[in-house]
C-alpha cells in the first residue's frame, strides 16, 4: 500500500515529537539567536491538539505505518476588524518531512491533502509562514504554486 495522509491520532504522538525536533534542528541551526533547542509542543499539548478540531494534524505514514511526515493546521478568522474581510484560513503552521523520507513527494502529499480539506471546509485560502533561513522550504513552497502574501523583516540591536 502506497503512503497515506490522515488526521493525527494519539499513536502517532512519537513520531510526531521526533519530526517536530527534526524541525526544531533547522530552525536553530539557521537561527540559534532565536531558537532554543527543544520540542515545541509536549505529549500533553500534542494530545490536546490532535482533539480540537480548530487545529487538524494530518500525518503521512508509508506501507507499514510509520509516520514520515506531518502537517499542523489552524482554522482562521479575521476578529474585531473593520479592514480585513470575513474569510476562513486554513493556516499551515508545520510541515515536516522526516529526514529518511524526503525526495519522496511525502511534502507534496502532505500539502496537497491540506489544500483539499481547506476546500472541503469552505477556507479561502491556505497560508504559512517560511523563515528566511529555510531556502529549500522556500523553493518547496514556491514549487506548490504559493507566493509570498506579506514579508516580515526586522533589524537586529
Amino acid at each position: 500500500m502506497p503512503n497515506t495522509v490522515r488526521l493525527a491520532e494519539e499513536k502517532d504522538i512519537p513520531a510526531v515529537i521526533e519530526l517536530l525536533k527534526q524541525v526544531n534542528r533547522v530552525h536553530h541551526d539557521g537561527r540559534p539567536d532565536l531558537f532554543k533547542l527543544a520540542t515545541k509542543y509536549t505529549e500533553d499539548e500534542l494530545r490536546n491538539i490532535f482533539a480540537d478540531k480548530n487545529t487538524p494534524v494530518f500525518v503521512c505514514t508509508d506501507s507499514s505505518e510509520r509516520v514520515v511526515g506531518h502537517g499542523f493546521c489552524v482554522f482562521q478568522r479575521p476578529q474585531n476588524t473593520r479592514l480585513l474581510t470575513d474569510i476562513v484560513t486554513l493556516y499551515i503552521d508545520d510541515i515536516c518531512v522526516d529526514e529518511t523520507a524526503r525526495g519522496q513527494q511525502v511534502g507534496r502529499m502532505i500539502y496537497e491533502h491540506i489544500v483539499a480539506y481547506a476546500r472541503e471546509c469552505g477556507c479561502y485560502n491556505v497560508t504559512l509562514n517560511v523563515w528566511n533561513c529555510n531556502p529549500s522550504a522556500m523553493k518547496f513552497y514556491e514549487k506548490l504554486g504559493l507566493v509570498p502574501y506579506k514579508v516580515g523583516m526586522e533589524k537586529i540591536l
